[in-house]
């Protein structure tokens, strides 16, 4: 058996006994160190018209690491006692099972670490979806977790960064990440106009959407110069969105929805971010500022929608 979180309903999570997995033929199990908790989690977690409940036993936990546990027949390259980052989705538990076409091996640069896996992945991802290049100017708006990573390979680039965000402990850390300016996201116009002022009036080369919400959206497509790119890194899953195509058509951007599906370009991603991780060209320990146990799973979902004072990402972490 194996302790495990269950959505039994809006905002309400139960932690349950329920028989540990078994890997089948290509499969490898994983006995989980943590998993990080996505902003994507909040939405399910609270509830959405098309909710059904109960959710699957360790359901939406989908950025866990460990060490396989058990091997399943036809498997080969991976071995039981090798440290795992994984694209698994049921990862709210004790162990997991995924593909090992899905498990990417942790150097031993990386032992001790906290790796979520998968939202460092699709950091790379964006980035190279974003083509950003040497002397461009790029706003990302929404600093958290991803957009704070996305500020530091655009920087590492030679790109000129511009951060948007709310709390001015979320502009600093993009400060931190080699941001060279820095607006708070208060007032639309004022936004625009200060934007602006930064770029000699014609806006950015490129700008990286990273709320996953409606006005973040209409403002990144506002600071777009012409002929320039809009990237929609943002996870926008609570309903529609309207955009200003007249906006849109009539600077002629390019409009780039930078979500990864592909299973091989998924994987690259992680283990691209594995090798910036290890390289030392990105560092964690600023962004993973709140750990919890596996009983206080509701609590860490809940913190990553209020974002507490200091809080970047939270991990669930396993004894």
């Amino acid at each position: 058996m194996m302790q495990a979180a269950i959505l039994e309903g809006p905002a309400r999570m139960t932690i349950t006994a329920v028989d540990r997995p078994e890997p089948g033929p290509g499969e490898v199990r994983i006995r989980l160190e943590g998993c990080g908790v996505c902003a994507s989690n909040v939405e399910p977690f609270e509830g959405q018209p098309w909710s059904s409940f109960p959710g699957e036993a360790g359901g939406m936990g989908h950025e866990g690491w460990g060490t396989i546990d058990a091997v399943g027949p036809d498997v080969s390259g991976l071995s039981v006692g090798d440290r795992v980052a994984a694209l698994s989705y049921r990862s709210f538990a004790e162990f997991d099972v995924a593909s090992a076409d899905a498990v990417a091996l942790l150097p031993p640069a990386l032992d001790g670490q906290a790796f979520p896996g998968e939202p460092l992945g699709c950091a790379m991802n964006i980035f190279r979806r974003s083509d950003i290049q040497a002397g461009q100017t790029v706003a990302i708006v929404g600093i958290g977790f991803l957009g704070a990573v996305l500020t530091r390979l655009a920087t590492e680039a030679g790109a000129r960064v511009i951060a948007i965000s709310r709390r001015q402990e979320s502009l600093d850390l993009a400060r931190a990440f080699g941001a060279a300016e820095t607006v708070p996201m208060h007032d639309h116009y004022a936004i625009i106009e200060a934007v602006k002022a930064l770029t000699g009036g014609k806006g950015c080369e490129r700008v990286i959407e990273a709320v996953g919400k409606q006005w973040p959206l209409d403002l990144a497509g506002e600071l777009v110069a012409e002929g320039g790119r809009l990237v929609i890194a943002g996870y926008h899953q609570d309903g529609p969105r309207q955009v200003s195509m007249q906006m849109w058509n009539w600077k002629g951007i390019d409009v780039a929805n930078a979500h990864e599906r592909d299973h091989g370009v998924c994987m690259r991603g992680l283990r691209e971010a594995i090798d910036a991780v290890a390289s030392g060209r990105i560092d964690l320990a600023p962004l993973l500022t709140h750990s919890y146990p596996l009983e206080r799973v509701a609590e860490a979902i809940t913190a990553t929608r209020d974002k507490p004072e200091g809080f970047v990402k939270a991990v669930v972490v396993f004894s």
